[in-house]
């Protein structure tokens, strides 16, 4: 598989128990939904390998999952820190004016006076609303990802035109 072709949702944090689970941290946006997905691709470094999810569960502080042919704590400790990604094929279609985040990040992000903000890095949530962080030549910039800011999204051109001034 590409990694062209998969979205990462999150990754292995550890080893949970001695018969071989996983503790995951999901970037979801409901945690457990990544249990939906029969086939789980874990990856570092851009090289993939598929694993069919089997259980799993929500803990207090973490998800936890049994992968096939991951048995022991040995063998679940050795995939800490592998990124966890499915198919985008799988994905459902984003609704009306929904995005996944993953392909916000690397869109250029200018304002209606043309002027170049920088581009996507990465989102974060803030509980209140989303919020784009741009990079900007090597300077931050924080934009919140609301209606009243983000004007337009044109992922095939690779643009996002947004209500704000450079000396935000």
């Amino acid at each position: 598989m590409r990694s062209e072709d998969l979205v990462v949702m999150g990754y292995i944090s550890g080893a949970f128990g001695v018969r071989g689970w996983v503790k995951i941290h999901a970037d979801t946006e409901y945690a457990d939904s990544l249990f939906d997905y029969p086939v789980w691709w874990l990856g570092k470094d851009g090289s993939w390998s598929a694993y069919t999810f089997e259980e799993g569960a929500v803990q207090p502080k973490a998800l936890v999952a049994k992968l096939e042919g991951v048995s022991g704590r040995d063998a679940a400790h050795a995939l800490r820190g592998c990124e966890i990604a499915v198919a985008r094929a799988e994905l459902p279609a984003a609704g009306e004016g929904e995005y996944y985040w993953t392909d916000l990040i690397g869109l250029e992000v200018f304002n209606p006076a043309g002027e170049r903000l920088g581009k996507v890095k990465n989102l974060m949530q803030t509980g209140a609303n989303d919020v784009l962080v741009l990079d900007d030549h090597g300077k931050e910039r924080l934009l919140p990802f609301v209606e009243q800011v983000v004007l337009e999204v044109d992922l095939a051109g690779g643009r996002l035109t947004a209500d704000w001034g450079l000396d935000y």
